[in-house]
């Protein structure tokens, strides 16, 4: 049965008070790219995070001094924050002892049966879920040798046989990310593992690039996926400041529908028709505006044309004319703005009306 998002229904799993699954919003994570053990560098990093509206942050730990700082790191953060493991369970043992609001893993790189049922112990004594994170690079030979090639029913497999790792552990408080670099094999892959399991997904296209070409393949992979129901939490990765991976992931659930509140910017791509410098001046407003609190539709349009009618849904808008600005609400014209001033005028527009609406 589809739930109120249209998504696929999974069972619920409590990451630090953050609910994934079911009938809850889709939530965007990040991960950190400071050094884990520079706690005060760290949680600098993770404010700005929560502040972009980031639900849930990972960071790595590669070490033990990572594992120590995770004591101040946990107990200092605004958000919930989960350790990432690779190899060393007894990474994943300290993690889950100093905070750690979710331990990810690929049980199959631990060192076998017995390490994963130490991790599985721990986490279980503390209601510590566990994300079995399975990609395209870390498919087992085996079954690259079985099906031929890394496919989606080689990753489905793959991520499976972790899983069970954990269930014949005893354990089953469990949120799988299967994920590829390439959009298409993501999609495919999620679509198959989607039909067979109910345990919560985390979705994302894994190393998408750098800012431009990475939301490209989010948008594409991870709407495409989205728009079908599937998912359940994402994570945005690009090459760059983490907080663009969460205004990213933002964007792509409001695009969807899927998320509210905070404002959704729209501007025309301009043509021969506008007389005023609106590429500079949209790129502007929208860097001032985006991490407002409003929950604002805003518009810049390059002429009348596509203007106060066109954007008529918009509740602020601007509509070029000849070195001048047309302010709109709704459609409805409220006066004019001189271009070489717009940007601060129109700036403390959108905070006047959204601080007016937030005191309805």
């Amino acid at each position: 049965m589809e739930n109120y998002y249209g998504r696929k229904g999974t069972r619920v799993i409590n990451v630090g008070g953050v609910l994934i699954g079911g009938d809850n919003p889709i939530r965007v994570q990040s991960m950190n790219n400071t050094k884990t053990s520079d706690a005060d560098g760290t949680l600098e990093q993770i404010r700005a995070l929560a502040d972009a509206g980031c639900d849930i942050t990972r960071v790595a730990i590669p070490d033990m001094d990572a594992a120590e700082a995770l004591k101040t790191i946990t107990s200092k953060s605004p958000i919930p924050v989960v350790a990432d493991i690779h190899f060393d369970y007894r990474l994943a043992i300290e993690a889950a002892k100093n905070g750690a609001a979710k331990i990810r893993i690929n049980p199959g790189n631990i060192g076998g049966q017995a390490n994963v049922i130490k991790v599985a112990n721990v986490c279980k004594e503390r209601n510590i879920p566990i994300r079995v994170g399975v990609n395209s690079g870390s498919v087992e030979k085996s079954l690259i040798e079985k099906y031929g090639k890394v496919c989606p029913q080689a990753m489905v497999e793959s991520a499976l046989g972790a899983v069970k790792m954990l269930e014949d552990a005893d354990f089953d408080d469990i949120i799988i990310s299967i994920k590829s670099s390439s959009p298409r094999l993501t999609i495919e892959t999620y679509k198959e593992l989607s039909k067979i399991t109910d345990y919560p997904l985390h979705v994302g296209v894994t190393e998408a690039g750098t800012v431009r070409e990475g939301i490209i393949k989010s948008a594409v992979g991870t709407g495409s996926l989205l728009a079908m129901g599937i998912g359940d939490t994402i994570r945005v990765s690009l090459t760059g400041d983490p907080v663009d991976e969460v205004i990213a992931g933002i964007s792509i659930l409001k695009a969807l529908d899927l998320r509210k509140g905070g404002i959704t910017f729209v501007s025309c791509p301009t043509c021969g028709r506008t007389r005023v410098p609106l590429i500079e001046l949209a790129s502007e407003i929208e860097k001032r505006i985006c991490t407002l609190p409003y929950d604002l539709k805003v518009a810049v349009m390059g002429c009348v044309v596509n203007g106060p009618g066109e954007a008529k849904d918009a509740d602020i808008g601007l509509a070029g004319g000849i070195d001048e600005f047309i302010l709109f609400e709704k459609g409805e014209t409220i006066r004019r703005i001189k271009a070489d001033n717009a940007v601060e005028e129109f700036v403390a527009e959108v905070k006047r009306l959204g601080e007016k609406n937030n005191g309805k």
